[in-house]
């Protein structure tokens, strides 16, 4: 898959349960993200998991929705839907991917105000 240039990956980390095949696997469990830097839209993601349909199950929660303005329709989304045991890993995960987002627009921001002389 090939993205355009206005998008950006992140990458979010969480610990998952100890005796999770996640655990056993990667250490960790991660999601990275693909999102669309000038408007937040999430356009691709994809999920340190061990079964095939989680992943799957992972982008209908994520994708199309926005990094920023659909926080709380992600997080009930994942709350209501999503029942494997890494639950709470990839509300952590969402959360750290966030932060980081948050973090590069307002450094592209404050780049881009700098280099206009504002």
């Amino acid at each position: 898959m090939v993205f355009a240039k206005n998008t950006i990956y992140i990458a979010g980390n969480a610990k998952s349960p100890v005796h999770n095949a996640i655990t056993l696997q990667y250490g960790q469990f991660l999601i990275g993200f693909v999102i669309d830097g000038s408007t937040g839209e999430i356009v691709a993601c994809d999920a340190s998991t061990s079964v095939q349909v989680t992943n799957e199950f992972i982008r209908t929660l994520f994708i199309g929705k926005n990094m920023l303005k659909d926080e709380d329709d992600i997080i009930q989304e994942v709350r209501e839907r999503y029942f494997g045991s890494s639950q709470k890993a990839v509300l952590v995960a969402f959360k750290d991917a966030q932060k980081q987002f948050i973090n590069i627009v307002q450094g592209l921001k404050t780049e881009n105000q700098t280099s206009d002389g504002k």
